[in-house]
């Protein structure tokens, strides 16, 4: 699916960067659905999100400066407000008004969770909430912010396909003894779905922490939900009472690229198992899946021709389910997948 040829992923909210890179001087470029933007902090310290070109020589607003919370051009020095106008110009008399079409596009920009959201046109959907955030006897850790070169929804079949982690992840969490992957419980929803499921996992002494349990052999019972057009929340719930909540923002730079933006939950504290550990063990497994996705056809959805492994089926049944809310999505707003 090539995603920058489908307006309607324009119309939803995508985690750009956190907001804690655009604390200084210098603007922050980013390319959102192939469109090149440009983000910076206005003067009451919210984000902005403008076209990264000037409208006078076009040259990249990224490589200019902030200037009291607003956006100076380095070329000339063509300074633009958070709605994309330019309020100043240092070539006029101080007493010359500034045409009133002298602008770039601005997009919709708002900050939530510490991140910087986007939306390239009017959104149709609101950011998917998540209650653990600030919440009392959970802790936020900010994990990934990184490219990764593939699409959004390989990733995303990927994130829901639980007979790859024998394989994928036989060196952390995945038992290779046991490739047959257990059945999901899907319930279809307004805007995604729930999947559920429980699996063996291996438990090394170095991770225990991390599901504080010292059985070599552990539980995960993996509450999975998918919210279009790009985002999961995975809720692993231990035997030991410790829940490990991941939320990923799979957000399209173009149609060979994503950024994954991951965030985690704990309902532990610091003294049971370290941050540092937390963000080790899934960057661990995060480059796992890195990896064999960056192998894949990123132009490609789950193939549902599969033949001659029957229980294969059953765990290809989320990203059908994927690619089935997508293309009604498409349809909805008189749209159609493309391939190369």
């Amino acid at each position: 699916m090539l995603t920058t040829q489908q307006p309607v992923f324009r119309k939803f909210w995508h985690a750009v960067m956190p907001l804690a890179h655009l604390q200084g001087e210098r603007p922050q470029p980013f390319r959102l659905l192939g469109e090149d933007i440009v983000l910076f902090l206005d003067a009451q310290g919210e984000p902005r999100a403008l076209k990264d070109r000037c409208c006078h020589r076009t040259a990249r607003l990224s490589k200019g400066r902030c200037v009291g919370g607003a956006l100076e051009c380095g070329y000339h020095g063509w300074t633009y407000d958070g709605g994309g106008r330019v309020i100043r110009i240092p070539q006029y008399e101080p007493d010359r008004a500034i045409p009133a079409d002298y602008c770039t596009p601005a997009y919709r920009c708002v900050a939530k969770y510490g991140y910087a959201w986007v939306a390239l046109e009017e959104p149709i959907a609101p950011i998917p909430e998540v209650p653990e955030f600030g919440a009392p006897g959970w802790r936020t850790i900010y994990q990934f912010h990184e490219r990764w070169d593939t699409s959004p929804v390989r990733a995303l079949e990927n994130s829901f396909d639980n007979s790859h982690f024998s394989f994928v992840h036989r060196a952390t969490f995945g038992v290779a003894a046991q490739p047959r992957p257990s059945r999901y419980e899907l319930v279809q929803k307004e805007g995604g779905f729930y999947a559920e499921t429980v699996i063996a996992a291996t438990n090394p002494a170095a991770w225990q922490r991390v599901s504080g349990s010292a059985e070599p052999i552990t539980q995960r019972h993996m509450r999975n939900a998918y919210y279009l057009p790009f985002s999961r929340r995975l809720d692993i719930e231990y035997p030991s009472g410790v829940r490990h909540v991941i939320i990923n923002c799979f957000t399209p730079i173009d149609d060979g690229h994503i950024q994954l933006c991951q965030w985690l939950f704990r309902n532990d504290r610091e003294e049971d198992c370290p941050e540092a550990m937390l963000v080790e063990f899934d960057a661990v497994i995060t480059r796992e899946d890195k990896d064999i996705l960056e192998s894949t056809d990123p132009d490609a959805l789950v193939d549902t021709r599969r033949r001659g492994v029957e229980y294969s089926m059953d765990s290809d049944r989320p990203g059908m389910l994927i690619r089935k809310l997508l293309m009604e999505l498409l349809a909805a707003h008189g749209e159609s997948e493309v391939h190369r």
